[in-house]
C-alpha cells in the first residue's frame, strides 16, 4: 500500500536539502539581530520571531538579540504625563525620562522577548548594556541630555550566555564613566555590540525591505563604497541614513557584513541566512 505525501512536505524537505551548504556556512557563526519595529507589538510576529531565534541556536548559530522600544517608551511617558522636550526634531532624555526608558527597555519589552523565547523551547536572558560593564558610554550631544554613543563594548558576558547555549537579550542602555544611565540607539547599541563579538552577520530588522536604488527598486548587495556615494548623492535619505552608517560603522570594526532586511516579512532572519537569494539589502566590503 502507497501512502500519498503532501505536496508541502515534499517543498520542505527540498528546502531543507538546499539549505544544507548555508546550514554548514553558518555552523558556531555569531549573528547579531537588532529586532524593532511593528514586529515588537504584534504577538504572533513575536511568536514567529521568537521560532527563528530558537531554530538558530538549536542548529549551532550563536544569535544575540539587541531589541529597541521606542513606541512602548512614548506611551509609557504619555501615561506617566511626563512631557518631552524636542531639539533639531530629537527628544531630550532628561532624568525622568531615562528612568522610564530603563524601566520599558529593561523590565517590560525585554522580559517581553525573554518569555517569547522561552515558550519557544529557548533558553533566553534578559540584560542591559549596564550589566556586567557591556556598554560604556560617551554622552552623545549634551544637549540632548542622558544620550550615549558606546565607547567600549565588553563582551564577556555575552560569550559565558553564549557558550552555556542561552541566547542574550540586550536592552540598548549603557553608562558613562560616573554610572550615569545613558540610553542609546538601538541600531547604534546592535551595531557597537556585534563589532564587539566580532560577529559574522549584522541583521538590522526594519519595517521597509532595505536599501532602494533611484527608481526604487530593492538593492540585493551593496559595497561600502557604493553605500557612501548613494548617501552623498541623495539616494539614501531619511531614516535609511543611520542604519546604514550603522552598517559601515560595524564592518570597520570588525563585522563580516550587515544585512537591512524587513522584519515585518515571515521568517526574515531564516530568509536571509539559509536561502541563496537572501533578504533585504546585504552591504559588505568587495570580495
Amino acid at each position: 500500500m502507497t501512502k500519498d505525501v503532501n505536496p508541502d512536505w515534499i517543498a520542505a524537505a527540498r528546502t531543507l536539502n538546499e539549505a544544507l551548504p548555508n546550514l554548514q556556512r553558518y555552523d558556531g557563526a555569531t549573528v547579531v539581530v537588532k529586532f524593532g519595529g511593528n514586529a515588537m507589538g504584534d504577538d504572533d510576529a513575536m511568536a514567529s520571531f521568537a521560532r527563528d531565534i530558537v531554530l538558530l541556536r538549536q542548529i549551532g548559530v550563536n544569535p544575540v538579540v539587541v531589541h529597541g522600544g521606542g513606541p512602548m517608551i512614548n506611551d509609557m511617558l504619555k501615561r506617566l504625563g511626563i512631557e518631552s522636550t524636542f531639539v533639531h526634531g530629537k527628544r531630550v532624555t532628561d532624568q525622568a525620562t531615562v528612568e522610564v526608558v530603563e524601566m520599558v527597555l529593561s523590565g517590560l519589552v525585554n522580559k517581553r522577548i525573554v518569555q517569547a523565547i522561552n515558550a519557544a523551547g529557548g533558553r533566553g536572558a534578559g540584560l542591559s548594556g549596564k550589566d556586567a560593564n557591556l556598554m560604556k558610554c560617551d554622552v552623545a550631544d549634551a544637549e540632548l541630555g542622558f544620550v550615549g554613543i558606546p565607547r567600549k563594548v565588553n563582551p564577556g558576558i555575552l560569550k559565558t550566555l553564549m557558550a552555556a547555549e542561552i541566547i542574550p537579550m540586550i536592552a540598548p542602555l549603557g553608562f558613562a564613566t560616573n554610572g550615569q544611565t545613558l540610553n542609546v540607539n538601538g541600531d547604534t547599541a546592535a551595531g557597537a555590540i556585534a563589532a564587539g563579538l566580532g560577529a559574522d552577520r549584522l541583521l538590522l530588522l526594519t519595517d521597509v525591505e532595505g536599501v532602494k536604488n533611484e527608481n526604487g527598486a530593492l538593492m540585493g548587495e551593496l559595497t561600502p563604497q557604493e553605500i557612501t556615494k548613494m548617501t552623498r548623492d541623495g539616494i539614501i535619505a531619511g531614516g535609511m541614513i543611520p542604519k546604514t552608517e550603522t552598517a559601515l560603522t560595524a564592518i570597520e570594526g570588525g563585522v563580516r557584513a550587515v544585512v537591512i532586511l524587513d522584519g515585518r516579512a515571515p521568517n526574515a532572519c531564516l530568509l536571509e541566512l539559509f536561502t541563496d537569494q537572501g533578504a533585504g539589502t546585504l552591504i559588505r566590503p568587495p570580495r
